[in-house]
């Protein structure tokens, strides 16, 4: 399994991640920790994403501690979602989910997509925001730069992001995100 330890250095959001990522024959598994501060205020959330063999986002957990907070999105693998037990017909088509406080859910479109060197692809995900947790659809690009490399973009935002061998962020825009340790 391999873990990521990321460093946050955002204008609103400083703290650390401890990331995993599980690979078996019936999809993966993405599980992470994040402690920090979110415009001044202290912050920690744990959360799972699971993935069907494709890359194709099927469930979503999120317990937000400093929110007091739970949320579980579940995805039929067409574009269906249902959060927190009421069917979001405003997130149909999408196939991914974001969630703001990682880098990790960029692997999620990386590993689906398979794209070449040279190659963009444009798509929708359910994003979710925190720290007030809400959800919402949001269009995304990801153009392929390099055999490690990426350009992530959305509407007002744009990133270039390394990545391993596995599709795991290692830096995210301008040090935004950055692994301070990787292992195997």
């Amino acid at each position: 399994m391999p873990r990521t330890l990321w460093r946050i250095d955002q204008p609103d959001f400083t703290g650390v991640e401890v990331f995993g990522l599980d690979e078996g024959p019936d999809g993966a598994v993405l599980r992470g920790r994040v402690v920090g501060t979110i415009d001044g205020a202290q912050f920690a959330s744990v959360y799972e994403v699971i993935t069907d063999p494709d890359w194709v986002t099927r469930r979503v957990s999120v317990v937000c501690n400093s929110a007091a907070r739970t949320m579980l999105l579940e995805h039929d693998g067409s574009g269906t979602w249902v959060v927190d037990g009421i069917t979001r017909t405003d997130l149909t088509g999408c196939l991914d989910v974001d969630l703001g406080i990682t880098p990790s859910t960029n692997t999620l479109p990386i590993r689906r997509l398979g794209l070449a060197v040279g190659d963009s692809a444009d798509l929708q995900a359910a994003w979710v925001r925190f720290p007030e947790m809400t959800v919402q659809m949001l269009t995304q690009s990801y153009e392929r730069t390099g055999d490690r490399s990426y350009r992530y973009r959305s509407p007002g935002f744009e990133a270039d992001l390394t990545v391993d061998d596995h599709g795991v962020v290692t830096e995210y825009g301008e040090g935004l995100w950055v692994a301070l340790k990787q292992e195997a």
